[in-house]
């Protein structure tokens, strides 16, 4: 599968309110994030669950989202100030082949990756650097669009998620979506 990363301006369609129809964040992350958590969301464009992170890990909690164009941070920023939930965010500038969390050693409690493996130019090193950052027995929920990813594209995911040691237990329903519930093992 050949990568390829979302242009910045589509950002802006990504972000829309009406997406919520299919996709709520609030009804997809609720069951997975509480108040006081670290959270690192890798690919958040410009917010579009980072926003609900922010409010779901609390005052006590951090998000650090983790975004590869730096127009899509710039939106990401205000929208969170906007919110009243900038403190609660660290937005960092990922690098190309990595996404910079040698400093989160073991410190995450879950991470969100939605509709972004399939940009990465090596899945086995992402999944590394999300398990590295992750504390044992961890969450990462992987999501991913059927409408670009097939399903043997989907497998081949899980095959690096499992080889960085990964376990997948459970495939919650996301609309429009594949997924999977893994846990750092």
């Amino acid at each position: 599968m050949q990568h390829r990363v979302c242009p910045w301006w589509l950002g802006y369609w990504l972000a829309n309110p009406l997406r919520r129809l299919w996709q709520d964040p609030a009804q997809i992350l609720q069951p997975y994030i509480h108040s006081g958590m670290t959270v690192v969301e890798p690919g958040p464009g410009m917010g579009f669950f980072t926003l609900e992170l922010a409010r779901l890990v609390g005052p006590s909690g951090r998000v650090v989202a983790v975004e590869l164009q730096p127009k899509m941070v710039e939106v990401l920023r205000r929208r969170l100030a906007k919110a009243g939930v900038a403190e609660r965010v660290d937005c960092r500038l990922a690098e190309p082949h990595t996404l910079g969390l040698a400093d989160l050693d073991e410190a995450a409690d879950f991470v969100l990756v939605f509709a972004v493996v399939h940009e990465m130019p090596s899945p086995g090193v992402f999944f590394e650097e999300s398990a590295h950052c992750l504390k044992w027995h961890g969450k990462l929920l992987l999501v991913e669009p059927s409408g670009h990813v097939r399903a043997p594209e989907f497998e081949d995911e899980l095959r690096a998620a499992a080889a960085a040691g990964f376990r997948v237990c459970a495939k919650p329903a996301i609309g429009s979506s594949r997924t999977a519930l893994l846990e750092r093992a």
